[in-house]
């Protein structure tokens, strides 16, 4: 891919971008088991991002679909990967969220991971 504006080649780079939402069915589940899972997914993206696997995760505000409660940037060279590691999240595998798995690309050297 090229830029319009000069002869330099353009050149992406990309990472797995994970999209965690509220399923639209869940059962409620106490307080404290909200509480425990929530603690579990926290260490869940610590793990993830100590080991190298992901880069960036958080939570979203003010978003059209209430369903998305956050984001995360993995870096692991495939969807199939990025997918594995994020299912393996504790409150996914409850319920409580869901992933949805794609590729970002950007201009290379925009964003620092």
């Amino acid at each position: 891919m090229t830029n319009p504006d000069d002869d330099a080649p353009f050149e992406l780079d990309r990472v797995e971008l994970v999209l965690l939402k509220r399923p639209e069915v869940r059962e409620e589940i106490p307080d404290a088991e909200a509480e425990r899972l929530q603690a579990a997914h926290l260490s869940h993206l610590a793990a993830m991002r100590a080991a190298g696997h992901m880069r960036a995760a958080g939570p979203v505000d003010e978003q059209p679909d209430p369903s998305l409660r956050g984001l995360c940037l993995y870096r692991t060279g495939s969807l199939e990967r990025a997918r594995e590691l994020a299912e393996s999240d504790p409150a996914v595998i409850a319920g409580r969220l869901s992933v949805e798995v794609m590729y970002w690309y950007f201009p290379k050297g925009d964003v620092e991971l």
